[in-house]
């Protein structure tokens, strides 16, 4: 039974979700003017329907909200319960009509994700969670891979890092690559077992992680940090320097293989 607190929260995530579905509606991806921020960074109009939609939907009294589309308020680090969503994560792929795009929500108590929920609504997957009723994708009950060795093990790897050669290192991993945008659909699908592993190693913000991190532990998987420490959100610099995602079973010894990344 799904706790009370986290079952109106729940609510609010699947009702925004379904919101969000009505802003993408209204765009098509690859048609769409981007102008581009500080980093190259694309930006759309459909990423700031989007954060508007999410906020009024999922925002509450007594709540605190970051995101990546809204000027940073520090008032939420005096919040217990912050929303930490990116309203459109893979905006570049969203320009380049590319389907691996997505809205990214999470709920964070005392800087843990607790709650979280993501739609690629181009290939109509949706995934939501809470840690008291676990992780549903689609409408089914889902959980992190069981897989107990890297080898033959398939994972996730950023798009853009893997085009600007970052990934050539791991050609002789015994693990398979493959290349997919937006990180927080690599999280998702990593949650719901479809692959078996993610990471970066390069920085990200909350937004970009939160609500994937909190889809990993409601299946039961794993998230740390490079520093392999538990991912802490709701920090004042939102910034944090990568992420390593895994199902329960193949963690140690993915920790182990990248230890000389890590550590670089």
């Amino acid at each position: 039974m799904v706790n009370n607190s986290y079952a109106d929260v729940l609510e609010r995530i699947r009702a925004a979700i379904e919101l969000a579905r009505g802003v993408f509606a209204r765009f098509t991806p690859g048609e769409i003017a981007a102008e581009y921020k500080s980093g190259h960074d694309p930006v759309t109009e459909a990423d700031h329907a989007l954060d508007a939609v999410l906020r009024k939907t999922l925002l509450r009294d007594g709540e605190g909200w970051l995101s990546e589309e809204t000027a940073d308020d520090l008032s939420r680090l005096n919040h217990g319960r912050v929303w930490v969503v990116d309203p459109l994560d893979g905006t570049r792929e969203f320009v380049e009509g590319i389907p691996e795009f997505c809205v990214s929500i999470a709920m964070v108590e005392r800087g843990r994700p607790v709650a979280g929920g993501i739609c690629n609504p181009a290939t109509n997957e949706v995934f939501l969670g809470t840690i008291c009723s676990g992780l549903e994708f689609n409408g089914a009950v889902a959980r992190a891979s069981q897989r107990n060795t890297l080898e033959g093990a398939v994972v996730l790897a950023s798009r853009s890092e893997t085009k600007r050669g970052e990934w050539k290192g791991f050609g002789d991993a015994p693990f398979k690559v493959r290349p997919m945008g937006s990180v927080a659909y690599k999280l998702a699908r990593v949650a719901a077992g479809l692959e078996d592993i993610t990471f970066t190693l390069t920085p990200k913000h909350e937004w970009d992680v939160a609500g994937g991190a909190a889809l990993i532990v409601c299946a039961g998987g794993c998230v740390r940090t490079l520093a392999d420490t538990e991912l802490v959100c709701n920090q004042k610099n939102a910034l944090i320097s990568g992420l390593i995602a895994c199902g329960p079973l193949v963690k140690d010894e993915l920790m182990e293989f990248l230890t000389p990344y890590r550590q670089r």
